[in-house]
């Protein structure tokens, strides 16, 4: 008995003893403010869904250095207060690094935060960080993607343009694009500007002046649930002239959800990886064959939101297997800032080119909403040329 006893205090003694390398590392956490609630969770919800994708890939391969990582994700609930204040949560950590959110008001809202660091990436397009800043924005800017709608728009012979935009801070930002894009040195004339509040219920009058415009194209830009408004005052008011949106509601959940009243032609001027048939062979078709791939156990077929977190959280990652998990902000930084030629879903950046976002109009494919097929057909070449 005393034997055994000793026995026993000995294999204690030695498994207290035993180093913290040898057992289940603990993860490595990214921390991530998204909205999971409110107007913009259908972009919050799948921007999780992805960043649980890539925590699956990453693990399955080893994690980073021998540690398996989590993304932390809290809610904003679309709130750029509550953001605020998530941030100063986050960065009262020391953290290097915060994902998110998707909204350009609450990133506007959270970006003097980062002023000294952490870096943050932005999920949101439209949001447009000062150069050489420890903030970063994903995808292609909605300056770009405008300019190659301009393109498109113009071989079309759509020469005559309605807008319509919210007056949030994602319609404000997408009215300046619109302006620098569509004007009568490139060929474009806007015929008809209307604005409207993201709580109306109706757009009834606007799309009367829309029809009474003489346009020949409307471009209806909101994001989450207000764009059903404007689709719906569409449709009431009889308006079958082609119609661009933003990419940001390129969900399949909002094609389905507003598949009643849908405009007849409806365009987006999309990132590459939701346009990959018209996507040359190369190493960012690759690359965008991997990322669907990788959704494909879970049985979803991503859109855009997938594609916003898709390609910062890769890079992010990157950097930290390059520099090791102690990295600081301003090595992260400094690492993204160094990218020339890092192949993502979105294209092949270069952040000297395009500082802050590393991608830019030659990264744009121009889709069609395909309701037979149920999915975005590509209509341009990368650019936005028609085909």
């Amino acid at each position: 008995m005393t034997r055994n006893i000793f026995a026993g205090l000995a294999l204690a003694v030695l498994l207290v003893g035993t180093p913290l390398s040898g057992r289940a590392a603990d993860p490595f956490e990214i921390n991530a403010i998204l909205p999971l609630t409110g107007p913009a969770s259908f972009l919050g919800k799948e921007e999780a869904a992805a960043l649980s994708v890539i925590e699956g890939v990453v693990n399955k391969s080893g994690g980073i250095s021998g540690r398996p990582i989590k993304f932390a994700i809290v809610d904003d609930q679309s709130s750029p207060q509550l953001g605020v204040q998530l941030m100063n949560s986050v960065t009262a950590k020391k953290v290097s690094v915060v994902l998110g959110s998707s909204l350009v008001a609450v990133c506007s809202a959270m970006m003097p935060l980062v002023k000294d660091g952490p870096t943050n990436y932005c999920f949101s397009p439209g949001v447009h960080p000062p150069d050489g800043s420890y903030a970063f924005s994903s995808s292609i800017s909605t300056a770009d993607l405008l300019k190659a709608s301009a393109v498109y728009f113009h071989e079309r012979g759509w020469r005559k343009i309605a807008i319509i935009t919210s007056s949030d801070a994602t319609g404000q930002d997408a009215e300046r694009g619109i302006d620098a894009a569509f004007n009568t040195a490139s060929g474009e004339e806007i015929v008809d500007r209307e604005h409207f509040n993201i709580t109306d219920v109706s757009v009834a009058a606007q799309m009367a002046h829309v029809k009474a415009s003489g346009a020949q194209a409307l471009i209806a830009w909101s994001t989450g649930t207000p764009i059903a408004t404007i689709f719906r005052g569409i449709t009431e008011a009889g308006i079958t002239i082609p119609v661009e949106t933003t990419n940001g509601n390129g969900t399949y959940a909002q094609m389905k959800a507003y598949a009643a009243f849908l405009p007849k032609e409806l365009y987006f001027a999309l990132p590459p990886a939701m346009a990959p048939d018209q996507l040359p062979n190369g190493p960012v078709k690759r690359a965008v064959t991997a990322y669907l791939n990788a959704f494909k156990p879970s049985g979803t077929r991503p859109d855009i939101g997938q594609a916003l977190a898709w390609d910062p959280a890769m890079l992010v990652i990157d950097a930290y297997k390059k520099l090791g998990l102690n990295a600081t902000a301003a090595q992260i930084k400094a690492f993204i800032d160094g990218q020339r030629g890092w192949v993502g879903i979105n294209g092949q950046y270069d952040f000297q080119a395009v500082p802050q976002r590393g991608v830019g109009v030659n990264s744009v494919v121009i889709g069609h909403w395909d309701s037979a097929k149920d999915t975005w057909v590509g209509v341009s070449k990368l650019g936005g040329k028609p085909l």
